[in-house]
Parts: C-alpha cells; sequence; structure tokens
C-alpha cells in the first residue's frame, strides 16, 4: 500500500526554507558588492532598497537599529560593500539580504560620503568662525596626537624645540590609519583634555591616499575635536589636502610643520621683540627724565623759589581779606537767621490757639453788638412805619366816617351795601348801620337826585 505524501502549508514551507537559509554558513553571514537602486528610507527608520550589478539583483532591507551608526546617506547608484544574512520573509515567501553593516565601495563612494558628512556638519554649526577658539600666544605646553613612527611627529617636535626650546611636549601615540585609527584618536582627545596640561594640541598625520588619511574624515573624530576645550590645530596630509578634521579644527596648518610653527612664536622673534620694547623703554624713561629735569629747572627759577617772602606776604594779604569776608557773610546770616526766627515767632503766636480763641471771641462780642444795633433799628423802623399805617387806616375806617354822620345801608339780609336808590325797591326792609348801631327800616318811598323822580 503506497504511503501517503506529507501535505504541507504555504507558511509550513516558507519557515522550512527560512531555517534552511539561516543555518547555512555561507549565506548567514556575507559580504555583497553591488548598486543601490529602488532606495526607500521609510519614516520607521528602517531602508528598504535593492542591490543589483550587471546579472542580477536582491531586495535588501536594512532596521534602524543597525543604520543608524552609518558613515553616509545612501542614495540611488551608490556603490556599496554590505554585510548580512540571507532569509526568508515568511509572509511573501520572498528571500531577502538582512544588512546589517554597510560601506561606501571605492574611492567615488569614500568622496560621495565625505561631502554627506561635511555638509552635515556644517548644517549643525561645527565649522563656524563664531564657535572657534583662539590659539593662545604663549602656551605653557603643546599636546601632540599622532603617530610615534612617522615623520610627521618628527617635524613636530623639531620645530616645536627649534622655536620655543623651553615649551613642554606631550606626545599622545595613536593609529592614524585603518579601522581603530579613529576610535584611538577621540580616545587621545579626551585624555589630553581630561590631562589638562597642554594649551593647545596638534592632531594630525604624514600624508596619504584618501583611503589612508580617512580616520581625520570620521564623524567621531569630527565630533571629539569640536567638543575640546583645549583650542586644536589640524595637521593632516599635505597643503592640497582637506579633511572633515580640518574644518572642524579652530586652526588648520597645511602641513605638521606649519603647525608646529602655528602653535608656538619663534624664541627669536620673542628676543627681537623684548630688544625693540627695551629701546622703546630706554627712550621713554629718557625723555621722562629730561622733561622731569627741565620741569626742575623752570621751578627753581620761579620767582616764587626766589622770592618767597613777596609771595608769603601776599597770601597774608589775601588771608586777611577773606577773613573779613567770611565775618561779614556770618554777620549777614546771623541776621537773616534772627529776622526769619522773629517772623517765625510772630507766625507762631499768631497761629496760638488761645491767641485765635480772644481774636474770635472779640469779633463775637463786635458781631454781635452790631446785630444788636441793628435789631433795635429794625424794630423802630417798623414800628415807625406801624403807626403810620394805623394812621392811615384809621382815617380810611368806615367808622371814622361814620363818626361824622354818615351810614352804610345794606339789604334785608346784610348781604349787598346799597349805593344807589334804583337797587331797592317800595316796600323794602333795608338795615342801616351808624357810628353807635343799626336801624331797621322799612322803605315806603324813594326819591332820587336824577330825572326819574319819586317813586311810591
Amino acid at each position: 500500500m503506497a504511503t501517503q505524501p506529507r501535505i504541507y502549508s504555504i507558511k509550513e514551507l516558507n519557515r522550512y526554507i527560512r531555517m534552511k537559509l539561516e543555518s547555512d554558513s555561507v549565506v548567514s553571514d556575507v559580504w555583497l558588492r553591488g548598486e543601490i537602486s529602488n532606495f526607500t528610507h521609510h519614516s520607521s527608520g528602517h531602508m528598504y532598497f535593492t542591490l543589483k550589478d550587471s546579472d542580477s539583483r536582491l531586495k535588501c532591507i536594512m532596521f534602524a537599529t543597525h543604520n543608524q551608526r552609518l558613515p553616509f546617506i545612501p542614495r540611488e547608484g551608490t556603490k556599496v560593500l554590505a554585510r548580512g544574512n540571507i532569509s526568508v520573509y515568511e509572509r511573501d515567501g520572498n528571500y531577502q539580504f538582512y544588512v546589517n553593516t554597510m560601506q561606501p565601495d571605492g574611492i567615488g563612494s569614500l568622496y560621495l560620503a565625505y561631502e554627506q558628512l561635511k555638509a552635515k556638519l556644517e548644517a549643525e554649526g561645527l565649522f563656524s568662525e563664531a564657535r572657534k577658539r583662539v590659539i593662545p600666544k604663549f602656551p605653557k605646553a603643546v599636546g601632540v596626537i599622532t603617530s610615534p613612527t612617522g615623520a610627521a611627529v618628527r617635524d613636530i617636535i623639531i620645530t616645536l624645540e627649534r622655536r620655543y626650546p623651553s615649551i613642554p611636549i606631550y606626545i599622545f601615540p595613536v593609529l592614524v590609519q585603518g579601522k581603530q585609527a579613529a576610535p584611538s584618536i577621540v580616545k587621545a582627545i579626551q585624555a589630553m583634555n581630561r590631562f589638562g596640561e597642554a594649551d593647545v594640541l596638534i592632531v594630525g598625520r604624514g600624508g596619504g591616499s584618501l583611503e589612508e588619511l580617512w580616520a581625520f574624515n570620521e564623524e567621531s573624530v569630527a565630533r571629539a575635536i569640536a567638543s575640546s576645550s583645549i583650542p586644536v590645530i589640524s595637521a593632516v596630509g599635505h597643503e592640497t589636502d582637506f579633511t572633515i578634521a580640518d574644518f572642524v579644527s579652530d586652526l588648520r596648518a597645511p602641513t605638521p610643520t606649519a603647525a608646529a610653527e602655528l602653535a608656538v612664536p619663534h624664541i627669536a622673534d620673542l628676543l627681537l621683540h623684548v630688544e625693540r620694547q627695551r629701546k622703546r623703554l630706554d627712550q621713554s624713561l629718557q625723555l621722562l627724565i629730561k622733561e622731569r629735569r627741565e620741569r626742575l629747572l623752570r621751578a627753581r627759577r620761579s620767582p616764587f623759589f626766589l622770592q618767597p617772602r613777596r609771595y608769603l606776604l601776599e597770601q597774608a594779604q589775601r588771608l586777611d581779606l577773606l577773613k573779613e569776608r567770611l565775618q561779614e557773610r556770618t554777620l549777614r546770616n546771623a541776621e537773616r537767621r534772627i529776622l526769619r526766627l522773629k517772623r517765625m515767632h510772630s507766625s507762631l503766636i499768631a497761629h496760638h490757639p488761645g491767641e485765635q480763641a480772644a481774636y474770635a471771641s472779640k469779633r463775637l462780642s463786635s458781631a454781635a453788638k452790631s446785630l444788636e444795633q441793628a435789631m433795635q433799628k429794625a424794630v423802630k423802623e417798623r414800628r415807625l412805619q406801624l403807626v403810620g399805617t394805623i394812621r392811615s387806616l384809621d382815617a380810611l375806617s368806615p367808622l371814622k366816617v361814620m363818626s361824622r354822620g354818615y351810614s352804610l345801608v345794606y339789604d334785608e339780609h346784610e348781604k349787598r351795601l346799597l349805593k344807589s336808590v334804583a337797587e331797592v325797591q317800595p316796600g323794602d326792609l333795608i338795615k342801616v348801620k351808624l357810628a353807635d348801631g343799626q336801624l331797621d327800616c322799612h322803605v315806603w318811598s324813594m326819591r332820587g337826585d336824577g330825572a326819574d323822580g319819586d317813586r311810591e
């Protein structure tokens, strides 16, 4: 009976192939050379691209944890050397190259990495002249960071001893070529800063190719120079060689010998300067002595020293005049102060509460008398006016008139004063008021003074 074949799922098969590839010693750690195409730098930080050559191509991925340490930024068409392992992406069933490290391939790629790092550091301001420190004119000690066996260190030492023989030189030997060169240089710069004896550092090496000088194009070396608290003079290669270290240093020297010349002054120049200053000082002292001697001669010829008594008498006379002026001014000031004191005393007395109360009392008494006189005068005037009014009323009083034989005639009800015979009729009752009483009368007949005649 035939054995039933085992049926695998797609996932199981892809996993089996992945395990086979990852267990293979050849493809688990392999270097590849190729050209980058279809490059994508994802927002997650991962890089997705394809490595190709003239005959084939391979999908690649480089995770963010690995590409953060890249010394350059990959671009389309960049030729690289990539190290990693081959595995299968189970979901799609595609095998791809997982890159761990990558570096430019060839001089062109090195120059590309150089230009990219240069642009990056320049954008951060590490090349700015504003952040660069001044090299001290008279350093107490010089630190030299270079290879202990190259010609550069000999040139630096010879130049320093020739120009400034007494200065201490601290040499920190480092690797200047190869993979360990950059960490060695960084360690030396940091150690020199901790040591703290040197006032200026010379960092460099002799000439060479771009690959040989590459340690001074590493980002770690550039940042170590920028963060150094001691001013740094770069001396890398020949006059035509420029590295990242040259741009970030506080001062660039075209050669190691030139770096030593820039680090310290020349003893001969200093001696010449001292001699010039000594001559200038000697001339200044001679001129000063001459001026003081002439001043002394003028003073000796002065009339004040030739006839001192006369000047003393003039000063005594002037002193007497000043004394008199002082006495006069003192007396005038005293008189003004006394007069001012008297005025203040009078003012205080005038504003004393007792004096003000007495003055107010006098004013009150005077006002009371004036008020009383005015009231008496007003009462007298009103009384005279009242008497005159009474007399006028008395003269116009009806009773006064009636006492002379006149009377008042009213109607029966005493509501109306009768002034004409036309206001009554025969038979009406009327009342006649006399000065001493009243008459009730009955009209029998009337006689008028007009043309109407009598009525009965």
